[in-house]
């Protein structure tokens, strides 16, 4: 499966953004599917991620109440809507997907098989 992510770009501190994680090559149906960033000088973290089949959605604190994912089954796209963002949000982000995650393992990057590129999001106060 291939992903491309969009829909980054600079916004003032409180502003909105909503990523897009598209796929192609099959169905995204039984994949989760993440959302991850890193800012310059860290490590890649977790935002965020949907299972398919379940219907399940995770976040992780720092976004929780603020960033919401969602899918389109008939886009083939997975949404990332981000609210109330702070500078601290500043990151290039990137979606990633995987077929067999258990629940313990969504939260790490090195469990996922398919990623996009990165989009970035910079948030200024």
């Amino acid at each position: 499966v291939q992903l491309q992510a969009s829909g980054g770009g600079s916004v003032l501190a409180g502003g909105s953004l909503r990523l897009s994680c598209s796929a192609s090559g099959r169905t995204l149906y039984g994949y989760t599917v993440g959302w991850f960033r890193q800012a310059t000088g860290k490590e890649r973290e977790f935002v965020s991620a949907s299972r398919w089949s379940s219907l399940s959605t995770y976040y992780a604190d720092s976004v929780k109440g603020r960033f919401t994912i969602s899918r389109d089954n008939a886009k083939n796209t997975v949404y990332l809507q981000m609210s109330s963002l702070k500078p601290e949000d500043t990151a290039v982000y990137f979606c990633a997907a995987d077929r067999s995650l258990i629940l313990s393992s969504i939260t790490g990057p090195h469990h996922y098989d398919y990623w996009g590129q990165g989009t970035q999001v910079t948030v200024s106060s």
